[in-house]
């Protein structure tokens, strides 16, 4: 796989590349929790994907019902562990024109730092508003799991050109594989700032563990099924 390259804004900033970060991560993880977490990641997602094959199924269906033009999957280039690229699967929630479409919605950002986010997306269809509010949009990533791409916990992977604009502080959240959840999802997700998701992502990073990864997952499940602040 390709590694990023660094954008004009990280060229600019190029003489503070290679000083000690401020609060650099430090921790190193043991033979046991790296082996053990993966082998958690395959044996749920292996689970995942035959329990909720039934869901695969009845959603793939009703995304080309209402817009026939697109595929099923989304894919999408995303930035990993140590830089590396990677393709992220979802599930389509957006017309089939939605990358066109981005330019005119730029000035309306409503996320802060280098995020993009409108909590009433024109983009989005009827089926897309349903399957990003139960995050169901999110269940095709199990096979980046499988893969080895993500894992069920850890950062959320960014774009190439959100990593353009990450100072070295930022780029500490990819010293790890990222995640499908994570602190950011369980405590706030759509309603937390860009700083304050890179500070969550930081922690997690500094104190992970197969306990700490459990009690995100259980509490994920608990924000999709009575929160449901995502959009």
């Amino acid at each position: 796989m390709k590694l990023l390259s660094l954008s004009n804004n990280q060229k600019e900033n190029e003489k503070y590349m290679y000083l000690p970060f401020h609060n650099t991560i430090t921790k190193t993880d043991s033979k046991i929790y790296t082996y053990a977490k993966r082998s958690i990641d395959i044996l749920c997602s292996l689970l995942g994907l035959v329990l909720l094959l039934p869901v695969f199924i009845i959603v793939a269906v009703l995304i080309k019902i209402e817009d026939n033009k697109g595929s099923v999957l989304f894919s999408q280039e995303r930035v990993g562990k140590n830089e590396k690229l990677f393709t992220m699967y979802k599930f389509r929630s957006m017309v089939s024109n939605a990358e066109e479409m981005l330019i005119e919605l730029k000035e309306q950002n409503e996320a802060s730092g280098a995020m993009f986010k409108i909590k009433h997306d024109p983009r989005v269809t009827k089926i897309g508003r349903f399957i990003r509010k139960t995050s169901i949009d999110e269940l095709p990533q199990l096979f980046n799991v499988l893969k080895g791409d993500m894992s069920l916990v850890g950062p959320r992977p960014p774009l190439p050109v959100e990593v353009q604009e990450y100072t070295p502080y930022h780029m500490q959240r990819l010293l790890v594989v990222p995640g499908c959840t994570g602190l950011w999802q369980v405590s706030g997700r759509s309603n937390v700032g860009f700083e304050e998701m890179v500070e969550m992502d930081l922690s997690y990073i500094k104190m992970r563990s197969i306990k700490t990864d459990i009690k995100i997952i259980i509490k994920t499940f608990y924000t999709v099924i009575v929160k449901n602040d995502a959009y």
